[in-house]
């Protein structure tokens, strides 16, 4: 599920998409997405020390992306502020760790589907920039995957 921190990362970068690279302050950034301050704080704080924005300080300082905005996806995101995209730690990539009640990955049916899962979530968050969420009619999921969510379940 996605964090309520990485929900604000991606509200607060999104607002910054939308500045065409001026700096923006927190408090600003807080009032217009409905995002506590402090909370907002320690978000930026961390985005900037995973060079997603970049600081400026003074009477004309705050936040601007790091990198332009359709160089920053979604995934890198909520990598960032979420952790892992994998929904057990076997079959995450970057965060791998080994299940303590799993006796063979090889053949664990639980760690396949998960891995899956994984793959599918981050391929459409990997491809998902910034840029490309603030461009009208732009959708991350594929036209099969559409036709595939409008069938009946069951078949």
């Amino acid at each position: 599920m996605l964090s309520q921190r990485a929900r604000y990362a991606l509200k607060a970068l999104l607002n910054l998409a939308r500045s065409d690279g001026g700096a923006r302050d927190v408090g600003t950034i807080s009032a217009e997405e409905n995002i506590p301050r402090k909370f907002l704080e320690a978000i930026m704080s961390d985005l900037r020390r995973a060079r997603l924005v970049e600081s400026t300080r003074g009477k004309l300082g705050g936040y601007r992306l790091a990198r332009p905005a359709d160089l920053i996806t979604f995934g890198e995101i909520m990598r960032v502020t979420n952790g892992p995209l994998a929904l057990i730690s076997c079959a995450s990539r970057a965060f791998y760790r080994r299940c303590d009640d799993c006796h063979d990955e090889a053949t664990c049916i639980l760690r396949r589907v998960m891995g899956s899962v994984r793959d599918e979530v981050s391929e459409i968050l990997d491809r998902t920039t910034l840029a490309s969420a603030l461009t009208p009619g732009v959708q991350p999921l594929l036209a099969e995957d559409e036709a595939v969510r409008a069938e009946p379940a069951g078949g």
